[in-house]
């Protein structure tokens, strides 16, 4: 696979660095709470056999910086409007879209504020603790994970958190790593990526309620997914919610949380299933 063409796209308010990958119809990936694009390189090359494959990273995360102090009230709809001018950026056709994690939060608002830039939409695990029957539960859980972190420090908050997601193992198997220099690169990219996560995003993504009205509307364009060893975890639950209240299946991918790391060729395989598309391999 030769390398991605890189680039910088200039949004307001922040450079948004991506990488793009194969030709064929637009896939946009949208990058989970670490916000880099570097851990969806296994699965973005398997796919970018069949598709015009897009990964970036979320904004003020790694090398998307910011160009002007955060607004935490807009920081989602910004994370929203980003990924619309990206598929804007490559295509004036409607595009393929998938998000795990808080990607996939960005995707459901896609989803409902873009539809006309949408041919099918997956979103794996989107952590709305909103549409949960004890939401208020887990929202105050957010918060004492954030005190956690201000107050004791940012390894026991980081740890509890991955207890509560079940991330377990989140290595990438053999063959999928990325070389040493590089992945050197994404561990030193990740420390501050963690801060900036607890700061901006840890209290206001988990609160986000999608809008189920539009989202029944857009079922047959609209597809949630979980893990096959997170269905019965807590990370799947507000999956599992929010698919009963668009009348909607969830469709089981290879692995858990971070099935797109741990089992990225089988995961790539299933998402192009689901895009219609039958693997070459």
């Amino acid at each position: 696979m030769s390398p991605p063409l890189i680039g910088t796209l200039d949004v307001p308010g922040a450079g948004i660095y991506y990488e793009r990958r194969g030709k064929g119809p637009t896939l946009l990936l949208i990058s989970t709470g670490n916000g880099d694009a570097a851990p969806f390189t296994p699965l973005a090359e398997r796919l970018a056999e069949h598709y015009t494959v897009i990964t970036y990273d979320r904004r003020g995360y790694s090398r998307s910086p910011l160009h002007g102090p955060l607004d935490n009230d807009r920081h989602l709809d910004d994370d929203i409007d980003d990924a619309r001018r990206l598929l804007d950026h490559v295509s004036a056709e409607p595009g393929y879209v998938a998000g795990t994690c808080s990607g996939a939060i960005v995707a459901l608002g896609l989803a409902t504020r873009f539809p006309e830039r949408i041919r099918l939409l997956v979103a794996h695990e989107p952590p709305s603790v909103s549409v949960l029957p004890d939401a208020a539960h887990w929202l105050q859980f957010h918060q004492e994970l954030y005190d956690t972190y201000r107050t004791v420090g940012i390894e026991a908050a980081r740890d509890a958190f991955r207890d509560y997601a079940g991330l377990g193992d989140t290595r990438p198997p053999p063959g999928a790593e990325l070389p040493p220099a590089q992945l050197a690169e994404l561990l030193a990219r990740l420390k501050p990526n963690q801060v900036f996560w607890f700061e901006n995003e840890l209290l206001t993504y988990p609160a986000y309620v999608p809008d189920t009205e539009a989202l029944r509307s857009l079922a047959d364009r609209v597809v949630l997914a979980g893990g096959t060893t997170s269905r019965d975890h807590f990370s799947c639950r507000p999956t599992t919610v929010l698919a009963e209240q668009i009348g909607a299946p969830v469709h089981l991918f290879p692995g858990s949380h971070v099935g797109h790391v741990t089992h990225p060729y089988e995961y790539a395989d299933a998402l192009l299933r689901v895009l219609g598309r039958e693997p070459t391999r």
